[in-house]
């Protein structure tokens, strides 16, 4: 728990809400900005002396239940509220489900790169935006990552055949670790169960990551794709995350001058009179 800091964060966020944005009104001269002690402790339905010792870095580490009650009262926002867990050192409770909407910047980031393949995924791996590039690398729509590697199943476009000569076994670990960690952030979610439940029926070499628990990170890492119409590619895929939605940007490059950075282009090249960025709710 960080108190110092928690108490810091919550005293600028105090000063930095006005009274008419919680529907207070009037109540005589302010001396400070924002709201009262008083007035945030009544907004989270916690004693004044409670709230004021979190404010003067004492006491002991509030309750997820208090952190929501002070989250609602200052008005924070979602990168705000699980500041404010962060820094309390309290697991934030788990939002309804992944989110399947990608920002509109996040989109625009997309189209910017030019001829490299680029793509998003929710933290179930389905993709949920995808650049005209990509979707000439996967042979049409890239579905689901994780059916993908474990069923050979890439969705609407079936990963257009594609197959991994090396790397696949560090995915499928890299897979099974975000899987788990949706599967404990998102318990509710009826679409994430449906695929977990489709992984495992459906898969061996799923059922033994998942009980390994492996613990990976995406990030940068190296493979070989066998593609049907290019032939092998030698790539790299570099993950960008997108923390406030639990997304995940992924990149795929080859090293400048190789003959598979020039199937790429030519690949590029065949997706670069199709639409641009597209997904579910891509842009909303």
């Amino acid at each position: 728990m960080a108190r110092v800091e928690l108490a810091r964060f919550l005293r600028e966020r105090r000063e930095g809400v006005a009274p008419e944005a919680v529907g207070l009104f009037g109540g005589g001269v302010r001396r400070t900005p924002g709201l009262r002690r008083e007035e945030v402790a009544r907004l989270a339905s916690v004693s004044v002396d409670y709230y004021v010792r979190m404010e003067q870095a004492r006491g002991s580490r509030p309750s997820a239940g208090v952190l929501e009650g002070v989250s609602g009262a200052l008005r924070l926002s979602a990168a705000e509220r699980r500041h404010l867990f962060r820094l309390a050192g309290v697991a934030a409770p788990a939002a309804g489900g992944p989110v399947r909407v990608v920002r509109p910047h996040v989109a625009a980031l997309l189209e910017r790169v030019g001829g490299v393949a680029a793509l998003v995924t929710d933290a179930t791996y389905e993709v949920v935006a995808a650049n005209s590039v990509a979707c000439a690398v996967f042979g049409g729509w890239p579905g689901n990552l994780a059916r993908a590697r474990f069923l050979g199943d890439g969705g609407e476009g079936g990963g257009g055949g594609m197959t991994e000569v090396s790397g696949g076994e560090e995915f499928g670990a890299i897979v099974v670790a975000r899987l788990r960690r949706a599967s404990a952030r998102y318990p509710g979610d009826a679409r994430l169960s449906g695929l977990l439940g489709e992984l495992r029926a459906g898969s061996a070499e799923f059922r033994a990551v998942w009980d390994s628990n492996p613990v990976r990170e995406a990030g940068h890492r190296r493979k070989v794709v066998a593609h049907p119409e290019v032939g092998e590619l030698r790539v790299a895929c570099d993950v960008l995350e997108v923390p406030e939605d639990d997304q995940q940007v992924v990149f795929v490059t080859a090293d400048p001058g190789s003959a598979s950075e020039a199937a790429l282009r030519e690949l590029a090249g065949r997706g670069a009179g199709g639409r641009g960025v597209s997904g579910r709710g891509a842009g909303g």
